[in-house]
């Protein structure tokens, strides 16, 4: 009996325990899931501490014209949920996925957007034994950038976007970022390329973090369609002066050349912003030349009328017509009296003739004086706006290189009132989840 009962108390003792609480995986995410845990962790001062582990960034467009740019980041982050914590001795698994709509995610402050969307980057956030989360979103953000385009093509500029959590009285919702950003996708947006992607601190507050994006512009393009032709234009300019006065082949084609340019001139306002507090150069520029063409042509039609004329005033023009028209109808009484008349008028006729040649001669001096007159003053324009020209351009290349102008100043997204912190700018208050 003794040895009877020995074996029954050690089948009892081995058998296996089976315990009330113990389910698979989907139960336990099922059990989290009826907790209904849509409330921040409430720790004893009121603050929450999210990690982020991960930033990847990349740049979408930008528009010069608006001085926008758009991105996509993708922040992953991690924080600690007690309520979402289990015995992983008595439940057997370490991690379960639960739906990132059913648990509370923390919402990110993001300071100078002009626009934003939101998006999670899987429907599921894995949840591990201790209550760790890890939780991955996607921003679509549209930011405005504050970058001097005063040497536009070539610039290279910062824009910065805030991305920062909650500070509301004593409650705070504090992050903690990585080292580095990383960059993904292409470098390259349009004529703007992503040059480095970095995280800084805010100099008032080491708790602002914000990504600081180095922006430069590819000039080739710009170049080609604006810089280049102008200066061609300008140069055609100047070589139209080799044209003769007569015949009108220089206005003909310093005509063209304005109309040319106008068409450029219509390009760069459709490509850049001539507002704000610093005008790019390249609309100065464009001013110049336009001013220099007008000018030119203006001339060339003066010089182009006194080759012609005595004067530069119509009245006196007005007066040589008539004289040349009284001629015209003596020549024409002329011929009637020489269909009429006998040898006698044919002989005055001839005398005429004779008038007229002499006349000639006594104005072909006159003329001569008027058109070396005429070459002098075009010799002295064309001098005129090449000097001009000349020093144009060394102006142009000491501003650029030498001054240090229209440099943007960083703007102040943050307001401290008192106390308490709040993150202000343009009259809006940006929160999103």
């Amino acid at each position: 009996m003794a040895f009877h009962h020995r074996i029954s108390l050690l089948l009892i003792f081995s058998s296996p325990v089976v315990l009330p609480d113990s389910c698979d995986s989907r139960c336990l995410a099922k059990k989290l899931i009826d907790k209904k845990e849509m409330i921040a962790p409430q720790n004893i001062d009121c603050s929450v501490i999210v990690n982020i582990t991960s930033v990847q960034y990349e740049t979408l467009s930008f528009n010069t014209k608006e001085m926008q740019m758009s991105s996509r980041v993708l922040v992953k982050m991690r924080w600690i949920d007690p309520e979402l914590a289990w015995n992983d001795k008595i439940y057997n698994t370490t991690s379960v996925m639960l739906p990132v709509h059913k648990i509370w995610t923390p919402g990110l402050v993001l300071d100078n957007v002009i626009d934003v969307t939101t998006k999670t980057y899987t429907d599921d956030v894995a949840v591990k034994s201790d209550g760790t989360v890890n939780y991955a979103v996607v921003l679509f953000i549209a930011v405005s950038c504050d970058i001097s385009l005063f040497t536009y093509p070539f610039v290279t500029g910062n824009c910065d976007v805030a991305i920062n959590g909650w500070n509301q009285s004593d409650c705070v919702l504090s992050l903690e970022y990585p080292k580095n950003a990383n960059m993904f996708g292409s470098s390259q947006s349009g004529e703007w390329n992503t040059e480095s992607v970095e995280i800084k601190s805010d100099q008032k507050s080491s708790s602002r973090k914000y990504l600081s994006v180095t922006l430069s512009i590819n000039p080739f393009s710009a170049v080609v369609t604006l810089i280049l032709p102008s200066i061609l234009i300008m140069l055609a300019d100047l070589v139209s002066f080799s044209l003769p006065i007569k015949g009108g082949e220089r206005n003909n084609l310093k005509v063209t050349l304005v109309l040319s340019f106008t068409m450029f001139l219509l390009i760069l306002n459709d490509r850049l912003s001539s507002g704000g507090g610093c005008t790019p150069l390249l609309h100065y520029h464009f001013c110049f030349c336009l001013v220099n063409l007008v000018l030119s042509m203006v001339m060339s039609l003066v010089l182009t009328h006194l080759m012609t004329a005595d004067s530069i005033l119509t009245c006196r023009c007005s007066k040589r017509i008539e004289r040349q028209n009284t001629h015209l109808h003596e020549d024409e009484d002329a011929g009637v009296i020489v269909m009429t008349k006998t040898s006698e008028i044919e002989m005055a006729s001839i005398q005429k003739t004779v008038n007229v040649l002499e006349s000639m001669d006594q104005t072909n001096p006159k003329a001569n004086r008027n058109e070396a007159f005429v070459d002098f003053l075009d010799k002295l324009c064309f001098l005129f706006f090449l000097f001009i020209d000349i020093i144009y351009v060394v102006a142009v290349i000491v501003i650029v290189t030498k001054t240090e102008i229209c440099k943007p100043q960083k703007p102040q997204i943050w307001i401290t009132l008192g106390k308490h912190e709040f993150v202000y700018n343009d009259t809006t208050w940006y929160y999103y989840y």
